[in-house]
Protein backbone atom coordinates (compact mmCIF):
# COMPACT_ATOMS: atom_id res chain seq x y z
CA UNK A 1 0.00 0.00 0.00
CA UNK A 2 1.36 3.42 -0.99
CA UNK A 3 1.63 5.83 1.92
CA UNK A 4 2.44 9.50 2.41
CA UNK A 5 4.04 11.10 5.46
CA UNK A 6 3.92 14.58 6.95
CA UNK A 7 6.52 15.82 9.43
CA UNK A 8 5.85 18.81 11.67
CA UNK A 9 9.33 19.52 13.00
CA UNK A 10 10.29 21.43 16.14
CA UNK A 11 13.63 21.63 17.92
CA UNK A 12 12.92 18.80 20.36
CA UNK A 13 10.09 16.72 18.90
CA UNK A 14 8.60 15.89 15.52
CA UNK A 15 4.95 15.01 14.95
CA UNK A 16 4.53 12.32 12.28
CA UNK A 17 1.36 11.46 10.40
CA UNK A 18 0.97 8.68 7.83
CA UNK A 19 -1.93 8.60 5.35
CA UNK A 20 -2.90 6.25 2.52
CA UNK A 21 -3.51 7.09 -1.14
CA UNK A 22 -7.01 8.33 -0.25
CA UNK A 23 -5.75 10.71 2.43
CA UNK A 24 -7.09 8.57 5.31
CA UNK A 25 -5.01 8.63 8.49
CA UNK A 26 -3.23 5.34 9.16
CA UNK A 27 -0.77 6.11 11.94
CA UNK A 28 0.49 9.10 13.86
CA UNK A 29 3.01 9.66 16.60
CA UNK A 30 5.66 11.88 18.15
CA UNK A 31 9.39 11.12 18.09
CA UNK A 32 12.51 13.13 19.00
CA UNK A 33 13.75 15.42 16.21
CA UNK A 34 16.56 13.05 15.38
CA UNK A 35 17.04 11.61 11.86
CA UNK A 36 17.64 8.10 13.16
CA UNK A 37 14.47 8.18 15.28
CA UNK A 38 12.38 9.51 12.39
CA UNK A 39 13.83 7.01 9.90
CA UNK A 40 13.29 4.14 12.36
CA UNK A 41 9.65 5.13 12.89
CA UNK A 42 9.00 5.29 9.13
CA UNK A 43 10.78 1.99 8.46
CA UNK A 44 8.47 0.36 10.98
CA UNK A 45 5.14 1.99 10.15
CA UNK A 46 5.53 3.21 6.54
CA UNK A 47 7.89 0.86 4.66
CA UNK A 48 6.28 1.71 1.28
CA UNK A 49 6.26 5.48 1.73
CA UNK A 50 6.03 7.45 -1.52
CA UNK A 51 6.65 10.99 -0.22
CA UNK A 52 7.80 12.45 3.08
CA UNK A 53 7.06 16.15 3.45
CA UNK A 54 8.28 18.86 5.79
CA UNK A 55 8.11 22.65 5.74
CA UNK A 56 11.05 24.94 5.09
CA UNK A 57 12.52 26.29 8.32
CA UNK A 58 15.72 26.79 10.33
CA UNK A 59 16.49 23.05 10.66
CA UNK A 60 14.85 21.80 7.47
CA UNK A 61 18.06 21.84 5.38
CA UNK A 62 19.96 19.73 7.89
CA UNK A 63 17.08 17.30 8.42
CA UNK A 64 16.41 17.01 4.67
CA UNK A 65 20.04 16.05 4.01
CA UNK A 66 20.09 13.54 6.86
CA UNK A 67 16.85 11.85 5.77
CA UNK A 68 18.04 11.78 2.14
CA UNK A 69 21.20 10.04 3.32
CA UNK A 70 18.90 7.38 4.84
CA UNK A 71 17.26 6.86 1.42
CA UNK A 72 13.91 8.40 2.30
CA UNK A 73 11.90 10.24 -0.43
CA UNK A 74 11.85 13.47 1.57
CA UNK A 75 10.52 16.72 0.08
CA UNK A 76 10.85 20.21 1.56
CA UNK A 77 8.00 22.53 0.63
CA UNK A 78 7.61 26.30 0.89
CA UNK A 79 6.35 27.23 4.38
CA UNK A 80 4.18 30.00 2.93
CA UNK A 81 2.36 27.57 0.65
CA UNK A 82 1.96 25.06 3.46
CA UNK A 83 0.61 27.80 5.74
CA UNK A 84 -1.98 28.78 3.11
CA UNK A 85 -3.25 25.20 2.98
CA UNK A 86 -3.07 24.54 6.71
CA UNK A 87 -4.87 27.80 7.55
CA UNK A 88 -8.13 26.12 6.48
CA UNK A 89 -7.97 23.95 9.59
CA UNK A 90 -10.10 25.10 12.51
CA UNK A 91 -7.66 24.01 15.21
CA UNK A 92 -3.92 24.68 15.03
CA UNK A 93 -1.76 21.95 16.53
CA UNK A 94 1.38 20.00 15.65
CA UNK A 95 -0.73 16.88 15.16
CA UNK A 96 -3.09 18.61 12.73
CA UNK A 97 -0.21 20.25 10.88
CA UNK A 98 1.45 16.87 10.36
CA UNK A 99 -1.84 15.51 9.00
CA UNK A 100 -2.18 18.51 6.69
CA UNK A 101 1.36 18.07 5.40
CA UNK A 102 0.74 14.37 4.77
CA UNK A 103 -2.36 15.20 2.73
CA UNK A 104 -0.43 17.83 0.78
CA UNK A 105 2.05 15.07 -0.10
CA UNK A 106 -0.84 12.79 -1.09
CA UNK A 107 -2.49 15.36 -3.39
CA UNK A 108 0.77 16.62 -4.89
CA UNK A 109 -0.31 20.24 -4.38
CA UNK A 110 3.01 21.71 -3.34
CA UNK A 111 6.08 23.54 -4.61
CA UNK A 112 9.34 21.89 -3.73
CA UNK A 113 12.05 24.06 -2.18
CA UNK A 114 15.60 23.76 -3.46
CA UNK A 115 17.86 22.67 -0.61
CA UNK A 116 21.25 24.28 -1.02
CA UNK A 117 24.55 22.54 -0.47
CA UNK A 118 26.47 22.73 2.79
CA UNK A 119 29.14 24.83 1.09
CA UNK A 120 26.53 27.41 0.06
CA UNK A 121 25.22 27.53 3.62
CA UNK A 122 28.74 28.09 4.97
CA UNK A 123 29.34 30.94 2.52
CA UNK A 124 26.01 32.50 3.38
CA UNK A 125 26.72 32.21 7.12
CA UNK A 126 29.99 34.08 6.60
CA UNK A 127 28.22 36.85 4.69
CA UNK A 128 25.47 37.05 7.30
CA UNK A 129 28.03 37.35 10.10
CA UNK A 130 29.74 40.24 8.33
CA UNK A 131 26.39 41.93 7.67
CA UNK A 132 25.45 41.58 11.35
CA UNK A 133 28.68 43.26 12.47
CA UNK A 134 28.08 46.14 10.03
CA UNK A 135 24.60 46.61 11.48
CA UNK A 136 25.91 46.49 15.06
CA UNK A 137 28.55 49.12 14.27
CA UNK A 138 25.91 51.34 12.67
CA UNK A 139 23.59 50.95 15.68
CA UNK A 140 26.37 51.99 18.08
CA UNK A 141 27.22 55.00 15.92
CA UNK A 142 23.57 56.07 15.85
CA UNK A 143 23.38 55.68 19.63
CA UNK A 144 26.43 57.91 20.07
CA UNK A 145 25.01 60.49 17.68
CA UNK A 146 21.73 60.55 19.60
CA UNK A 147 23.52 60.89 22.91
CA UNK A 148 25.50 63.88 21.66
CA UNK A 149 22.42 65.55 20.21
CA UNK A 150 20.78 65.48 23.64
CA UNK A 151 23.54 67.88 24.74
CA UNK A 152 23.53 70.00 21.61
CA UNK A 153 26.61 68.37 20.10
CA UNK A 154 26.75 67.18 16.49
CA UNK A 155 29.29 64.86 14.83
CA UNK A 156 28.12 65.48 11.28
CA UNK A 157 28.71 63.20 8.33
CA UNK A 158 31.50 60.78 9.15
CA UNK A 159 32.13 57.37 7.62
CA UNK A 160 34.64 54.70 8.52
CA UNK A 161 37.63 55.84 10.56
CA UNK A 162 36.54 59.49 10.40
CA UNK A 163 33.72 58.77 12.86
CA UNK A 164 36.09 57.78 15.66
CA UNK A 165 38.20 60.90 15.26
CA UNK A 166 35.21 63.23 15.23
CA UNK A 167 33.58 61.49 18.18
CA UNK A 168 36.77 61.90 20.20
CA UNK A 169 36.89 65.60 19.23
CA UNK A 170 33.32 66.06 20.46
CA UNK A 171 34.12 64.27 23.72
CA UNK A 172 36.90 66.78 24.35
CA UNK A 173 34.28 69.53 24.15
CA UNK A 174 32.14 67.73 26.76
CA UNK A 175 34.49 65.72 29.02
CA UNK A 176 31.59 64.89 31.35
CA UNK A 177 30.31 62.50 28.64
CA UNK A 178 33.59 60.61 28.32
CA UNK A 179 32.60 57.89 30.83
CA UNK A 180 29.46 57.18 28.79
CA UNK A 181 30.82 57.45 25.24
CA UNK A 182 34.22 55.76 25.72
CA UNK A 183 32.79 52.23 26.31
CA UNK A 184 30.62 52.61 23.21
CA UNK A 185 33.58 53.71 21.11
CA UNK A 186 35.66 50.81 22.43
CA UNK A 187 32.90 48.36 21.53
CA UNK A 188 32.59 49.93 18.10
CA UNK A 189 36.31 49.54 17.44
CA UNK A 190 36.26 45.89 18.56
CA UNK A 191 33.30 45.19 16.25
CA UNK A 192 35.02 46.98 13.38
CA UNK A 193 38.16 44.89 13.81
CA UNK A 194 36.14 41.68 13.64
CA UNK A 195 34.29 43.02 10.59
CA UNK A 196 37.60 43.62 8.82
CA UNK A 197 38.70 40.11 9.76
CA UNK A 198 35.57 38.61 8.19
CA UNK A 199 35.93 40.77 5.09
CA UNK A 200 39.49 39.49 4.63
CA UNK A 201 38.19 35.93 4.87
CA UNK A 202 35.51 36.74 2.29
CA UNK A 203 38.12 38.17 -0.10
CA UNK A 204 40.38 35.14 0.29
CA UNK A 205 37.46 32.78 -0.28
CA UNK A 206 36.33 34.69 -3.38
CA UNK A 207 39.84 34.63 -4.85
CA UNK A 208 40.20 30.89 -4.21
CA UNK A 209 36.93 30.00 -5.99
CA UNK A 210 37.17 29.79 -9.78
CA UNK A 211 33.54 30.73 -10.41
CA UNK A 212 33.58 33.74 -8.09
CA UNK A 213 36.74 34.96 -9.84
CA UNK A 214 34.84 34.80 -13.13
CA UNK A 215 31.95 36.73 -11.58
CA UNK A 216 34.32 39.46 -10.45
CA UNK A 217 35.25 40.22 -14.06
CA UNK A 218 31.80 41.86 -14.33
CA UNK A 219 31.83 45.62 -13.60
CA UNK A 220 30.56 46.44 -10.12
CA UNK A 221 30.75 42.83 -8.88
CA UNK A 222 33.13 42.40 -5.95
CA UNK A 223 33.89 39.49 -3.62
CA UNK A 224 30.73 39.82 -1.51
CA UNK A 225 28.40 40.12 -4.49
CA UNK A 226 30.09 37.17 -6.21
CA UNK A 227 29.84 34.93 -3.16
CA UNK A 228 26.28 36.04 -2.39
CA UNK A 229 25.25 35.10 -5.93
CA UNK A 230 27.13 31.81 -5.71
CA UNK A 231 25.48 30.83 -2.43
CA UNK A 232 21.99 32.00 -3.43
CA UNK A 233 21.78 30.23 -6.81
CA UNK A 234 23.90 27.24 -5.72
CA UNK A 235 23.09 25.20 -8.84
CA UNK A 236 22.72 27.08 -12.17
CA UNK A 237 20.89 24.16 -13.79
CA UNK A 238 17.88 24.95 -11.59
CA UNK A 239 16.95 27.66 -14.08
CA UNK A 240 16.28 26.70 -17.67
CA UNK A 241 16.37 30.35 -18.74
CA UNK A 242 18.76 32.95 -17.35
CA UNK A 243 16.02 35.61 -17.47
CA UNK A 244 14.08 33.84 -14.70
CA UNK A 245 16.85 34.50 -12.16
CA UNK A 246 15.75 38.15 -11.91
CA UNK A 247 12.25 37.06 -10.87
CA UNK A 248 13.71 34.56 -8.38
CA UNK A 249 15.65 37.36 -6.65
CA UNK A 250 12.64 39.68 -6.67
CA UNK A 251 13.77 42.19 -9.31
CA UNK A 252 10.73 41.90 -11.59
CA UNK A 253 7.47 43.89 -11.23
CA UNK A 254 4.45 42.49 -9.47
CA UNK A 255 1.42 41.95 -11.66
CA UNK A 256 -2.28 41.79 -10.83
CA UNK A 257 -4.74 40.73 -13.54
CA UNK A 258 -8.40 39.95 -12.82
CA UNK A 259 -11.30 40.69 -15.13
CA UNK A 260 -10.88 44.19 -16.52
CA UNK A 261 -8.09 45.00 -14.05
CA UNK A 262 -4.52 44.50 -15.21
CA UNK A 263 -1.63 46.43 -13.72
CA UNK A 264 2.08 46.06 -13.01
CA UNK A 265 3.51 47.48 -9.80
CA UNK A 266 6.88 47.80 -8.16
CA UNK A 267 9.36 44.96 -8.00
CA UNK A 268 8.23 42.00 -5.92
CA UNK A 269 11.24 42.02 -3.53
CA UNK A 270 10.80 38.30 -2.95
CA UNK A 271 13.77 36.03 -2.55
CA UNK A 272 17.21 36.92 -1.24
CA UNK A 273 17.24 40.50 0.08
CA UNK A 274 21.02 40.52 0.61
CA UNK A 275 21.81 39.50 -2.96
CA UNK A 276 19.25 41.97 -4.29
CA UNK A 277 20.88 44.84 -2.38
CA UNK A 278 24.38 43.82 -3.54
CA UNK A 279 23.26 43.69 -7.18
CA UNK A 280 21.65 47.12 -6.78
CA UNK A 281 24.96 48.49 -5.44
CA UNK A 282 26.80 46.85 -8.35
CA UNK A 283 24.36 48.51 -10.75
CA UNK A 284 25.11 51.87 -9.15
CA UNK A 285 28.83 51.28 -9.73
CA UNK A 286 28.13 50.46 -13.39
CA UNK A 287 26.24 53.72 -13.83
CA UNK A 288 28.42 56.10 -11.85
CA UNK A 289 31.94 54.72 -11.46
CA UNK A 290 32.68 52.46 -14.42
CA UNK A 291 34.92 54.37 -16.84
CA UNK A 292 35.17 51.61 -19.44
CA UNK A 293 32.35 51.98 -21.97
CA UNK A 294 30.15 48.93 -22.52
CA UNK A 295 26.69 48.31 -23.90
CA UNK A 296 25.41 47.50 -20.40
CA UNK A 297 26.27 50.98 -19.14
CA UNK A 298 24.94 52.65 -22.29
CA UNK A 299 21.68 50.73 -21.95
CA UNK A 300 21.39 51.78 -18.30
CA UNK A 301 22.08 55.42 -19.14
CA UNK A 302 19.28 55.37 -21.71
CA UNK A 303 16.85 54.05 -19.09
CA UNK A 304 18.07 56.64 -16.57
CA UNK A 305 17.42 59.47 -19.03
CA UNK A 306 13.97 58.11 -19.81
CA UNK A 307 12.71 56.80 -16.45
CA UNK A 308 15.12 57.98 -13.76
CA UNK A 309 18.21 56.66 -12.01
CA UNK A 310 16.46 54.32 -9.57
CA UNK A 311 14.62 52.40 -12.27
CA UNK A 312 17.84 52.24 -14.26
CA UNK A 313 19.67 50.70 -11.31
CA UNK A 314 16.94 48.10 -10.82
CA UNK A 315 17.04 47.24 -14.52
CA UNK A 316 20.84 46.88 -14.51
CA UNK A 317 20.69 44.76 -11.34
CA UNK A 318 18.22 42.44 -13.06
CA UNK A 319 20.45 42.34 -16.15
CA UNK A 320 23.49 41.53 -13.99
CA UNK A 321 21.63 38.58 -12.46
CA UNK A 322 20.96 37.30 -15.98
CA UNK A 323 24.54 37.87 -17.17
CA UNK A 324 26.07 36.12 -14.14
CA UNK A 325 23.83 33.09 -14.64
CA UNK A 326 24.68 32.84 -18.34
CA UNK A 327 28.40 33.13 -17.54
CA UNK A 328 28.03 30.33 -14.98
CA UNK A 329 26.18 28.08 -17.42
CA UNK A 330 28.64 28.74 -20.26
CA UNK A 331 31.79 28.79 -18.12
CA UNK A 332 32.87 32.18 -19.52
CA UNK A 333 34.08 35.55 -18.24
CA UNK A 334 32.57 38.97 -18.87
CA UNK A 335 33.04 40.27 -22.41
CA UNK A 336 33.29 44.06 -22.47
CA UNK A 337 32.89 44.34 -26.20
CA UNK A 338 29.50 42.55 -26.26
CA UNK A 339 28.00 43.33 -22.82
Amino acid sequence: MTTYVGLDVSLKETSICIVDENGMRIKEGIVPSDPDEIAGYLDKHAPSVHRVGLESGPTSSWLWRELKARHLPVICIDARHASAALSMQINKSDRNDALGLARIMQTGWFRQVQIKSEESHRIRSLLNARSLLVQMRRDIENQIRGLFKSFGLVIGRANGGVFLKRAQDVVRQAPELADIVSPLLTAREAIDQQRLCLENKIKRLARSNEQSRAFMTVPGVGPMTALAYLSCIDDPTRFTRSRTVGAYIGLTPRRYASGEIDWSGRISKCGDAMLRSYLFEAANVVLTRTKHTCSLKEWGMEIAGRSGGKKARVAIARKLATILHRMWRDGTSFKWETA
